[in-house]
């Protein structure tokens, strides 16, 4: 079996993306995401698959580009300003990208620890990844594992991969998580009607029971043992030429005093 990107799944979650329980998700992820980058600088950012929703808006990197996973994955329009890339196998050179946003990528991949790997190969030293995912533990998670019921989304409840697993995941490689939100409260609805009317749960679940938001978005940082940030070296070197003067006027001071009792 074929480690990259399962094809028809990544069609369906764009297409899902579209109905309003979708809409749902899309906007609160979008406002997430959106402050999470925009003080993130650099010189290239990527979105990895969903390029018909712009994660990148609200960034200031100069360069930007998004990836299809397939090319039904994408609207025609799209297609001339998007690269075809597999997540597992990113056509990308080693630590060149400042920013890396994956858009429900890992849970629609059968190797999301080889996704993740990529990622840490194609980010510079201290550059950024942004993932965001279905919480397998949310009321949502939950109704996907009864039998019976029609399921909420499109990605099957053992392929979500929880922020605990996750944040694991960073500990085995060079990611440090360091912001990250959990959301959509409402309980699993259909229709636009159900949702507005469930509209309350957001406040009440961040205060309540804020982990089991039906999704999340996490930040994580790609750190490099023993490196450090070197500040201006002419700093150093104004205090040092101060340093001298002072021991020099000392030595100064001292050579006189000999002199004054000889005459």
């Amino acid at each position: 079996m074929s480690d990259s990107l399962d094809q028809p799944l990544a069609v369906e979650l764009a297409q899902w993306l579209t109905t309003p329980v979708g809409q749902y998700v899309q906007s609160w992820e979008q406002k997430k995401i959106d402050g999470l980058v925009a003080n993130v600088f650099g010189y290239h950012a990527m979105q990895i698959g969903q390029p018909q929703w712009d994660l990148l808006r609200a960034n200031r990197i100069p360069t930007k580009g998004r990836t299809h996973s397939c090319l039904s994955d994408a609207r025609q329009e799209d297609i001339d300003i998007a690269l075809y890339a597999e997540p597992e196998n990113l056509p990308l050179e080693s630590q060149s990208i400042d920013l890396l946003i994956l858009p429900h990528v890992l849970e629609c991949s059968n190797s999301p620890h080889q996704v993740l790997r990529e990622a840490e190969r194609v980010l510079v030293p201290e550059g950024r990844v942004v993932i965001s995912g279905f919480n397998p533990l949310s009321l949502w998670g939950v109704h996907e594992r009864i039998p019976g019921l029609d399921p909420v989304v499109p990605v099957p409840a053992h392929m979500q991969v929880s922020l605990g697993r996750l944040k694991d995941w960073f500990k085995l490689l060079s990611f440090e998580a360091d912001r990250g939100h959990f959301g959509c409260y409402a309980p699993p609805a259909l229709s636009t009607k159900w949702l507005s009317r469930w509209a309350f749960m957001e406040s009440a679940g961040d205060r309540w029971w804020p982990v089991c938001g039906a999704v999340y978005v996490v930040s994580a940082v790609r750190r490099v043992a023993g490196m450090h940030l070197v500040g201006p070296a002419w700093k150093e070197k104004k205090q040092r030429v101060r340093a001298a003067a002072v021991v020099a006027g000392r030595h100064s001071g001292a050579m006189q005093a000999p002199g004054n009792e000889a005459r």
